[in-house]
């Protein structure tokens, strides 16, 4: 993040651009930190990572961004960031320039991402190869269900075990 002094006193934050890798944007405002969380990005892995929070839409309020250099992400990953930021556009940068954009798409159903929260559910026993899987029963906020034990899990519960 680059701070430029403009007039007086006043100054103008902005965040450059990047050579190599990948810009999140139209994160829900106060969204960023959890990507980063998902994406298992703590600062110590000395990559440069920007986070503009808060900042100014025309497409939604406020929004967040965040811009990772020398990083693309995995398919798994971006379907991470929908369960937290279903709004989201994944840019991928090469050169300076955008080489592809995408939106993040929340499916209805998610398999094997999050376990279910249940000790006592089928996909949590040992002996039991059974995959967790779970129906996506709202999106904004994003709550889904579990489809062996019906236990529903809310956008805290999913940032909690990406947190582990």
């Amino acid at each position: 993040m680059v701070l430029a002094l403009t007039h007086e006193n006043e100054t103008q934050i902005r965040i450059v651009k990047i050579k190599e890798g990948t810009v999140i944007d139209h994160i829900s405002a106060g969204r960023a930190l959890d990507v980063l969380q998902i994406l298992g990005i703590t600062g110590k892995e000395g990559s440069v990572v920007s986070i503009g929070m808060n900042i100014s839409s025309s497409r939604i309020a406020t929004k967040d961004i965040v811009k990772i250099e020398d990083r693309h992400l995995k398919d798994s990953e971006v379907d991470k960031i929908a369960l937290v930021a279903p709004d989201a556009t994944i840019n991928t940068i090469r050169d300076y320039k955008v080489e592809k954009k995408t939106r993040v798409v929340l499916p209805h159903t998610i398999t094997n991402v999050i376990e279910c929260p249940n000790p006592r559910c089928v996909t949590n026993k040992e002996r039991e190869p059974i995959e967790a899987k779970y129906e996506v029963v709202s999106d904004h906020p994003i709550k889904l269900k579990c489809n062996y034990c019906w236990t529903l899990i809310d956008e805290k519960d999913i940032i909690l075990q990406f947190a582990g």
